[in-house]
């Protein structure tokens, strides 16, 4: 049984705390009230909060380098005493973790004061975490403040990408676009010009096929296909093809419709005509690393392990996601917000430093030049004292940067059943796509599934 619907009665009772002065007694104001800022620490006030990233249970370059970046805050701010933890669970990707991590603690009254929370998890973070919004606790100049940065403002695409009705909860910290990584050296091998990458999923499909016929090498791996992969890339998919996983209003799941059953046949196409191997995330994006794959469609936070992969033994290179014909490529965000979940003052303000100091233009020059991630400060490319010599050096960030303009927000379904929703909806895919099911009866069933645990069944 689905972890959410197993704690929703213990996140209920906490919440309901917090009429007593308990947990969430920082709740965003009544309509028509103004709501209290939160104070400024006094210059010797020790405060300990901690912060809950899924970062810092991916080895090598992602806890690596945020365990720098919070070394860097400690020096900054040493009266501030951070503890970072990764997401309770046991997942082989720890992002798959959160949710059910953080409602594990709020179910016992000690919630991470600051957590990483995907995209996707949006709605239920503010309505079913009590995530606080931060135009309330530090007024709306600060929060805007923060996004302008010193010298680089926020991507304008990035900016409201944790805002819900109408207020800023979440600060957008990390993400990507979905980048078709490819081995060059593997497409010099097979005939095909490495300068001319593939623009759409049919010249996947017959470069995939080349490689595979000239070299024994796999073809292709889009990682948007399984459940552990979520959904960010599947919904660039049906957006590129026409469609959308819920209607414009929220109201009604549409991952049936025509659009998102031909993107799903699509991909269902590349495993059967053996164009794509079948394999699981890590050992798809595993093997590419070990240039056993011609082209990958993945996340840049996998960009790491590709240059280790690659290096001396191979040429990297990445290009923009494909797109289904003449149809323009309309790109969805992977990654995650920073919220503050603390209903303590001082731990709040604490936490809203910790933020704003991860999301500097200082945090971007590192999180970018060492993972990969996209610079949601995207001034910093050109800045001689950011990113400019790196990106100079290092090509394979184009491809987010050109599509960030066309990027459109990765929706959160709605209701506490979310998750279900979701889940549902890839476990269906993964059965079309890996083990042959009809497209079209596979995904229409599964709808009418999901509908029913929408709020109000869909109604």
């Amino acid at each position: 049984m689905n972890k959410t619907r197993l704690l929703a009665p213990l996140v209920v009772a906490a919440l309901a705390l917090s009429g007593c002065g308990g947990l969430g007694s920082t709740a965003t104001a009544p309509s028509g009230t103004t709501a209290s800022r939160i104070p400024e620490l006094a210059a010797d006030q020790q405060v300990q909060i901690v912060f809950e990233s899924y970062n810092f249970g991916q080895a090598g370059a992602w806890t690596d380098t945020f365990t720098e970046l919070i070394g860097k805050f400690r020096q900054k701010f040493p009266h501030i005493e951070v503890t970072a933890q990764k997401p309770q669970g046991n997942s082989p990707n720890p992002a798959a973790d959160t949710i059910s991590s953080v409602q594990s603690q709020l179910a016992t009254g000690t919630p991470p004061d600051v957590a990483q929370l995907g995209f996707s998890d949006l709605d239920f973070t503010v309505h079913g975490l009590a995530a606080k919004p931060l135009d309330d606790l530090v007024g709306k100049d600060a929060v805007q403040k923060n996004f302008d940065g010193a010298k680089h403002p926020y991507a304008p695409t990035a900016r409201t990408l944790g805002d819900w009705e109408g207020k800023t909860y979440g600060v957008p910290f990390v993400f990507s676009t979905p980048v078709l990584y490819y081995n060059a050296t593997l497409f010099g091998q097979a005939g095909l010009d490495a300068a001319a990458p593939p623009k759409t999923w049919e010249q996947v499909r017959e470069a995939a096929l080349a490689i595979k016929d000239k070299t024994g090498k796999d073809g292709v791996y889009v990682d948007c296909l399984t459940k552990l992969a979520k959904d960010w890339c599947l919904q660039s998919l049906v957006r590129s093809n026409g469609g959308r996983v819920l209607s414009e209003d929220r109201k009604s799941l549409t991952f049936a419709d025509e659009p998102a059953v031909k993107a799903v046949a699509m991909a269902q196409d590349l495993v059967g005509s053996g164009a794509h191997p079948k394999l699981s995330q890590q050992q798809g994006y595993e093997a590419f690393a070990r240039g056993e794959i011609g082209m990958i469609l993945e996340t840049s936070a996998i960009q790491g392990t590709f240059l280790k992969g690659a290096k001396d033994r191979w040429d990297l290179r990445a290009t923009t996601s494909p797109g289904f014909g003449s149809r323009q490529v309309i790109p969805t965000n992977s990654g995650a917000s920073l919220f503050l979940l603390s209903a303590d003052p001082a731990k709040q303000r604490a936490g809203w430093e910790l933020i704003k100091f991860l999301t500097s233009e200082d945090a971007y020059t590192l999180i970018s030049s060492k993972i990969g991630y996209l610079p949601l400060r995207t001034g910093l490319v050109e800045d001689p004292a950011g990113l400019r010599e790196w990106a100079g050096k290092n090509p394979l960030i184009k491809p987010n940067l050109d599509q960030l303009a066309a990027m459109e927000p990765w929706t959160s379904f709605p209701g506490n059943n979310y998750l279900q929703i979701r889940d549902g909806m890839m476990e269906a895919v993964e059965k079309v796509v890996f083990q042959g099911a009809d497209p079209a009866s596979t995904l229409k069933a599964q709808q009418e599934q999901g509908s029913k645990l929408l709020p109000n069944g869909g109604k």
